[in-house]
């Protein structure tokens, strides 16, 4: 008889359009296994169409946010194949949060570490508790964190990130902070009830600006002045033709 999975992730939602999605297994940190990383993966993209969706929380339960890859599950494969596989479902979930229309705000408390540090680099945005620690701490086991790098390594300086992914050492939530791994730390007990205030400000506004205003930041980061100044162009025509612009302005001009 098939032992029965123990569950990874729930998800609840509240009337202002905030999607919350909590890793749940406090016990072993919240590992970011196969099976959690491919739900999280299909609940991004059924989320990408659900218009009544503005933003997405991640969040956690328990003293950890996530200590990453389940490391049992990483030393059980046998071939680079098998550990292939596995890294790319982490990748592709993160590219998930990328593609996503909606805003998605990491809530990260206790530790988060290799790829949970990844996920919270990955979220558009990430606050955290005061008590919070993160690092990239595979080179303590001999294993440079490859994928975390890409997302770290696009929140903060190179010599910043080189020197979390070379050293393996934990950065306390203020550092976090300063060097722009995160937007901001807060005091533990008001960490819930900080994200829930900034999620339901973003979520107020209007959900064509959230969209092409996101994918227009990723897309202009990868170019060249010039052509992110004619995408960035191109991008606020499009939105002036959405109702939301429209009405908006003029609401404004009315004063």
């Amino acid at each position: 008889m098939a032992a029965v999975m123990e569950q990874e992730l729930t998800r609840s939602r509240n009337d202002e359009g905030v999607l919350t999605l909590t890793l749940c297994r406090p016990e072993r940190y919240n590992p970011l296994t196969r099976s959690l990383l491919d739900e999280l993966r299909g609940i991004l993209e059924e989320t990408a169409t659900d218009e009544s969706v503005r933003v997405v929380v991640i969040a956690a339960e328990g003293k950890a946010f996530s200590a990453g890859h389940d490391l049992a599950e990483v030393r059980s494969g046998e071939s680079e194949d098998d550990h292939h596989a596995l890294f790319q479902a982490c990748s592709d979930m993160m590219l998930a949060i990328n593609r996503l229309p909606q805003p998605v705000i990491a809530q990260v408390q206790g530790i988060a570490t290799g790829a949970g540090c990844q996920l919270v680099a990955a979220c558009d945005l990430a606050i955290a508790g005061e008590s919070a620690r993160l690092a990239t701490s595979g080179i303590n086991l001999g294993l440079f964190c490859g994928t975390p790098s890409v997302a770290v390594s696009r929140n903060v300086s190179a010599k910043r990130a080189m020197e979390m992914l070379l050293t393996g050492e934990f950065i306390d939530a203020g550092t976090a902070a300063e060097i722009g791994l995160i937007n901001r730390a807060v005091p533990d007990d008001e960490l819930a009830a900080e994200v829930q205030r900034l999620a339901s400000t973003i979520a107020s506004k209007s959900p064509a600006a959230l969209r092409l205003g996101k994918q227009l930041f990723y897309r202009q980061l990868g170019m060249v002045l010039p052509e992110a100044y004619a995408e960035a162009s191109r991008t606020m025509a499009r939105n002036m033709m959405e109702p939301d612009a429209q009405n908006g302005i003029d609401r404004f001009l009315k004063r």
